[in-house]
């Protein structure tokens, strides 16, 4: 299903907060988050096998669901992780956390994404967890995005920020200049994601990520998957297609959620 974005604020469903919001309350990109993150926590029910997020938006989602625990509002809820950081958050709040091994089948994960297109289609990754959270959500039943408005695009890339792929470090340069090469007509540029001290940047499956930068649509999005997964020495993509089965954007005027 395309949405028109720019028909969203039209749309927008009211904020439910207590006392209502004042037209000169100005929000900021955290406060959206935190509201579409808590949205998205009301999809969930006692007993549910849950995927945790990784991103700053899904941070939030699992907040909420570790003080709903300790409420008692939710009950025998069993999280499955997306990184060493979601673990350790969700078991500083007292998250009962299982793995796929265990629950092969997940009821509900509840992540952020970097960018959304018109059909719902994802990027995610560029907090480099994009391996183990299509591994999660891939396996769930309900996946809902939650995103503030600044994420929305017309087509993936479309913001000019990275689009990742995680890689071994084997020869990673040889598995860039493939990929730079499989997108030059999109005007790729394909750059070694580096740490704060300058040192490739390591994902917790150990591998490297190289960021693609786009100047153009990249075209049918599901032969560029396949184009990249092709690829010796690519081990994950950061293009998340036809998964999210729900998406909840906070903007400024409210919140939408769009489903497929």
């Amino acid at each position: 299903m395309a949405i028109a974005w720019s028909k969203i604020a039209a749309s927008m469903e009211a904020i439910s907060l207590s006392p209502p919001m004042s037209p000169a309350v100005i929000l900021t990109q955290d406060d959206l988050k935190k509201i579409a993150a808590y949205k998205a926590v009301e999809f969930v029910e006692s007993g549910m096998v849950l995927g945790l997020g990784t991103s700053s938006t899904a941070k939030h989602a699992v907040d909420r669901i570790g003080e709903l625990l300790r409420q008692g509002k939710l009950t025998n809820i069993v999280g499955i992780s997306t990184s060493k950081k979601t673990q350790e958050q969700a078991l500083s709040l007292g998250i009962p956390l299982s793995d796929l091994d265990a629950h092969p089948a997940i009821d509900l994960a509840i992540d952020g994404a970097d960018e959304v297109d018109p059909h719902l289609n994802l990027v995610k990754g560029r907090g480099g967890s994009l391996l183990r959270e299509k591994m999660v959500e891939g396996a769930c039943k309900k996946f809902v995005c939650i995103v503030d408005e600044s994420k929305l695009v017309k087509h993936l890339g479309g913001s000019g920020l990275a689009l990742p792929v995680e890689v071994v470090p084997f020869c990673w340069k040889f598995t860039a200049n493939k990929l730079q090469n499989l997108f030059r007509r999109s005007g790729c540029a394909a750059k070694l994601r580096n740490d704060r001290e300058g040192k490739p940047f390591v994902t917790d499956n150990g591998n490297y990520i190289v960021d693609l930068y786009l100047k153009k649509e990249l075209g049918d999005l599901h032969i560029a998957s396949d184009s990249m997964l092709r690829i010796a020495g690519v081990v994950e993509h950061g293009m998340f297609l036809d998964m999210a089965t729900t998406v909840i954007v906070a903007g400024e005027l409210g919140i939408t959620i769009e489903k497929k």
